[in-house]
């Protein structure tokens, strides 16, 4: 087993971490958790420092023995989201060596990365997609819930964790969470592990828009679930694409009044 490897989880393991978790060792299920067929276990294991490595070692060892692990394969967006960590650690790379770039080290690195989360869907005459957007800055939040509103979706926002309780509780079940990761009295990476495990939440696709732009908040935010990671400040064009590409739903054509048209359908 190479740390170098990558390894997704099998309907065993879906099944053992969603079903009956509690046969699972803490170590195992935090494994669980993270495995998405994205990161390496190098990276999946320095997110877990409380983890010493011969503990990690034996828990993968474990789960592969019981049929939960196997190797994933390589995708698209694995290959993107590997090519931005490695421009990334570039970039952090030259900003330490050179002393008077302070300012960029302390900017980090853009990101926009998005990756389909279920199935495409079609959209019924009428139908009217949810959102929720989790920022604790009102301008931006209104922003944000203009343009997707003009996009056709509901808007619901939540600023804290009193807000952002009471409306995941609410119906219907959002199509969409867009999660700042700092808040007054909440962590976003904390919000999505929750999502993550909650039952009626767990495939709500998930986009990380935040200041966090550092090698490690994005592979922490994509190894915690989410399907989206975009830096502030961003461009609304890229926010759409990403929004399009999680839920999946088609691009739209040109000149349509549809903003969900597939672009490739005949008149």
């Amino acid at each position: 087993m190479q740390n170098s490897s990558i390894y997704a989880l099998t309907p065993a393991g879906h099944q053992e971490l969603h079903g009956n978790a509690t046969t699972l060792a803490p170590d195992e299920i935090e494994l669980l958790v993270r495995i998405d067929g994205l990161l390496t276990l190098a990276q999946i294991e320095a997110g877990m420092p409380a983890v010493s490595h011969a503990a990690f070692t034996s828990a993968c060892q474990r789960l592969l023995t019981r049929g939960m692990l196997a190797p994933a394969e390589t995708d698209p967006f694995a290959a993107q989201f590997q090519i931005q960590l490695n421009r990334m650690a570039l970039s952090q790379a030259e900003n330490e060596a050179d002393a008077g770039a302070a300012s960029l080290k302390k900017a980090g690195y853009y990101v926009s990365i998005a990756r389909q989360r279920g199935p495409a869907r079609t959209l019924a005459p009428g139908e009217v997609l949810s959102a929720i957007v989790v920022d604790d800055e009102p301008m931006l939040a209104k922003f944000i819930q203009t343009y997707l509103s003009f996009e056709g979706f509901n808007v619901r926002l939540a600023g804290n964790r009193a807000e952002v309780v009471a409306e995941f509780r609410k119906q219907p079940v959002p199509d969409l969470i867009l999660l700042d990761v700092v808040l007054p009295d909440a962590d976003g990476f904390d919000i999505l592990l929750r999502l993550r495990q909650h039952p009626a939440l767990k495939n709500v696709p998930v986009i990380m828009l935040t200041g966090k732009a550092t090698r490690e908040a994005v592979i922490k935010g994509l190894a915690g679930g989410a399907d989206g990671y975009i830096t502030k400040p961003f461009e609304a064009d890229a926010l759409m694409e990403a929004v399009r590409t999680v839920i999946g739903l088609p691009k739209p054509r040109t000149g349509s009044s549809d903003p969900w048209v597939n672009k490739d359908a005949k008149p």
